[in-house]
């Protein structure tokens, strides 16, 4: 059975200097070990690659982006299964998925070590650092043309928020969500670490074969670092939007890659730090 992902917990609340007993959720933080079974037919190797911190749901997603935002695969086409692993222990057999890549499909095993980089882009700087930590072969974007009217990108928020059930109920989730030009609320994921929720929003696209999606735009619960810009231009998405703030290496990349990087979108006001010409500024 699937993990929940609310957690009922007895609490003592403070309020105006009294104390009362009451129930709260919380939201679920558990592990999750990702696998590859991959190489030639009568080469395989099984190898571990990753333990992430998530909320459990949407777990082969998370896999799926995982795989796509690290540069090991780049379709569907390159996944054979995605299974939960065998396990003795009952409260692991769920914490554990596998991936079995087709036998055609190459790994680098070196760009499997890519992630474990200090991960505060204040620990990482200049042209020659991104060029170690960034992902091989990133799609060109789109060009840099009007898309969406400026003024619709103060609607979008809200309309993740009303979809937010878990955080409704926790308020201790991040979400990634996926528009169309229009503002059209495409897909959306949650999750504790907002890493995981962009890449169970990818992994989904990936699996459903809809990349690129040089259609859409990203919108961020929490700030923009490097990994999620560098984890939207996986999937070839020219816009990300935060409702926080970008580091300076995430507003390098983007300009490098001609990404349009737009921050603070909250009390009818935003940054735009990159790529001003995909907003139609007269709407």
């Amino acid at each position: 059975m699937k993990s929940p992902a609310t957690y009922h917990h007895k609490i003592l609340k403070n309020k105006n200097g009294a104390f009362a007993p009451l129930i709260d959720q919380l939201a679920i933080e558990e592990p999750l070990e990702i696998q590859l079974l991959f190489g030639p037919a009568d080469q395989r190797q099984r190898k571990s690659i990753a333990v992430t911190m998530r909320t459990p749901g949407y777990d082969f997603n998370l896999a799926a982006g995982f795989l796509l935002t690290e540069g090991i695969i780049q379709s569907s086409q390159d996944i054979q299964k995605i299974a939960y692993a065998h396990s003795p222990d009952p409260d692991w057999v769920e914490n554990t998925v596998v991936v079995v890549l087709h036998n055609t499909v190459a790994v680098d095993l070196n760009q499997l070590e890519r992630h474990f980089y200090t991960s505060s882009s204040c620990g990482v700087c200049g042209k020659a650092s991104i060029a170690a930590i960034t992902v091989k072969s990133l799609p060109q974007l789109p060009p840099a043309t009007p898309k969406i009217a400026a003024k619709l990108l103060h609607k979008l928020p809200n309309q993740l928020r009303a979809v937010q059930a878990v955080f409704d109920k926790t308020g201790g989730l991040h979400a990634a969500a996926l528009f169309d030009w229009n503002g059209k609320l495409l897909s959306w994921r949650e999750d504790v670490g907002r890493h995981n929720a962009v890449d169970k929003l990818l992994g989904q696209q990936i699996l459903e074969n809809n990349l690129p999606l040089s259609d859409a735009l990203i919108l961020v619960s929490g700030r923009a670092s490097f990994e999620l810009i560098q984890k939207s231009l996986t999937a070839g998405i020219p816009m990300l939007v935060a409702v926080g703030a970008p580091s300076s290496l995430a507003v390098q990349l983007a300009e490098q890659h001609g990404m349009t990087l737009i921050g603070f979108l909250r009390n009818e006001q935003y940054n735009v730090y990159t790529g001003a010409e995909r907003l139609d500024r007269d709407r």
